[in-house]
């Protein structure tokens, strides 16, 4: 089986950072895309970002030149860098990813999610 988990997220004043983690653990043989997602209370979820297995990135117009997604594809690991975080960024972010798995096959698999909270 595969995990994924997410840590790093907080409590933070406004104009504040924070680093999020995610590690794919279990029977994991490569990983292709990984995605960060966040929801907020009574939203749908929202794609943050995204990073490539090569390390090409993209992100949602409201996090651009804030946030920054990288990864270390030797430790299986997402990171999502934020910073003058602002109070709309309250949300659980939770990454996904495109797992190479015992199955040989890529498959889909979500994390449970950090809560990030930014004050004003």
């Amino acid at each position: 089986q595969v995990q994924l988990v997410e840590s790093g997220g907080g409590l933070v004043q406004a104009g504040g950072s924070l680093r999020l983690s995610c590690v794919a653990s279990g029977t994991v043989f490569g990983i292709d895309v990984m995605y960060w997602h966040r929801q907020a209370p009574g939203k749908e979820r929202e794609l943050v970002a995204v990073i490539t297995s090569g390390g090409s990135t993209d992100y949602a117009d409201s996090v651009k030149g804030r946030f920054t997604v990288s990864r270390d594809n030797a430790k299986n690991t997402a990171y999502l860098q934020m910073n003058n975080l602002k109070p709309e960024d309250t949300a659980v972010y939770s990454c996904a990813a495109q797992v190479l798995d015992y199955t040989g096959r890529h498959r889909d698999y979500r994390g449970q999610g950090t809560q990030v909270t930014v004050s004003s």
